[in-house]
């Protein structure tokens, strides 16, 4: 699998019309994604693509993405224009459907995502686009796309259509073998909230997820990484095995089971160094 994207990796949004958070952005989480799309007003978007331009050569093209604008704008072919004479080459296409929607950004490394009925319809063709090397989603559109008023119940957890939407993105990523990274959690005081849901995240296999605020980043960071018995449990799961079934903490355990107990083990390994 595909794996520029570190386990657990937060990406946080920065708008491109302020290049004062820029910085701030990229010391706070694992990459920076300079929006052109959602957070800059229509009437704004020259100017922002032109803030973007001066402030590219001080840009670490390792860990800066630029949310470009959509397929269905008449902006993103001047967004790409502009990034072709930087050395930014990775991009998140919005409300991605195709897999020439994101083969035709020919020189760009393309998280794509899946936040349209059509686009998540066909999540596993636009995942195995030859240039793709994530992909992600997005509730709020999808719902507002079909007609929908409310992503989520009124206790905050996520109604079926954004639920199938999720399922199916990580699952096209799977098949495709590009990490899936998770969509933002909107209520910026729920930090409780945040925590359960990063952590179901992680649980089913997104390798990453997205903040909007440097507040969420942490929180994000430490969901990620399974708590201290988890991580015990696995270790005597793993020391246990012997290529066959086995009897550990009162459970069988076979292959798929080991699997699991050395992913545990890997996110809690790798967190070590740093958390």
């Amino acid at each position: 699998m595909n794996r520029w994207l570190g386990d657990g990796a937060v990406l946080l949004f920065c708008p491109a019309d302020r290049p004062d958070r820029y910085a701030k952005a990229a010391a706070a989480a694992d990459l920076v994604v300079i929006d052109l799309e959602d957070a800059v007003a229509p009437d704004q978007k020259a100017q922002a693509r032109a803030t973007l331009l001066d402030a590219a050569g001080g840009l670490d093209p390792d860990t800066t993405i630029v949310r470009i604008n959509g397929a269905d704008t008449p902006d993103q072919d001047d967004d790409v224009l502009a990034l072709r004479g930087t050395g930014l080459r990775r991009v998140l296409l919005p409300k991605a459907e195709r897999p020439e929607d994101v083969e035709v950004l020919e020189g760009f490394e393309v998280v794509a995502t899946l936040e349209s009925p059509l686009g998540v319809a066909r999540g596993y063709a636009v995942a195995g686009a030859r240039n793709c090397v994530a992909v992600s989603w997005g509730g709020e559109d999808l719902t507002a796309a079909i007609g929908g008023w409310a992503s989520r119940d009124a206790e905050g957890a996520y109604l079926d259509l954004p639920r199938h939407a999720r399922t199916q993105t990580l699952l096209a990523a799977a098949v495709a073998g590009v990490p899936a990274i998770d969509t933002p959690y909107l209520a910026l005081d729920d930090l409780e909230g945040l925590e359960a849901e990063t952590d179901a995240a992680s649980r089913m296999g997104f390798t990453a997820k997205v903040a909007i605020h440097p507040r969420q980043v942490e929180i994000i960071r430490r969901a990620f990484v399974p708590d201290a018995d988890y991580v015990e449990r696995a270790r005597r799961t793993l020391a246990a095995s012997s290529g066959g079934a086995a009897r550990v903490d009162g459970r069988m355990v076979d292959a798929p089971l080991v699997r699991q107990a050395a992913r545990v083990v890997a996110l809690a390994e790798r967190a070590a160094p740093t958390r």
